[in-house]
């Protein structure tokens, strides 16, 4: 059975370590959905990268809401569930209408080419 005051104490003790690796994780495992998506590539792939994304950003929100329960209420605070939030949520877009987000991905890289010719 889980102990809820060792996963809190756990999270508490080793939150700058905890942090140091979700923080790149969830930025690089949305990125490469977001790469996978713009490439159109198969749906189990993206799937699969998506999930572990999200699994990344549940940790990520999980962690901060550990320091919400005991007071510690803070800007980095609200700035790391921000993070987890939009991963989760952008990850959850490419899995339930992917096509929605192709069709952003493709004109924010039509933008990027006109704003940008050196580029295009």
């Amino acid at each position: 059975m889980l102990d809820f005051n060792s996963l809190l104490h756990f999270s508490h003790t080793y939150c700058v370590a905890i942090c140091a690796a979700l923080v790149p994780l969830n930025l690089l495992a949305t990125l490469s959905t977001l790469i996978l998506t713009g490439l159109q590539r198969p749906m189990t792939e993206v799937g699969k990268v998506s999930g572990v994304a999200i699994a990344f950003a549940g940790l990520m929100v999980l962690h901060v809401l550990t320091w919400f329960a005991i007071g510690v209420v803070m800007v980095p605070t609200y700035v790391l569930l921000t993070l987890g939030i939009v991963c989760f949520a952008v990850n959850a877009w490419a899995i339930l209408h992917s096509s929605s987000l192709q069709r952003l991905l493709n004109r924010l890289t039509e933008v990027a080419k006109q704003s940008f010719p050196v580029l295009g």
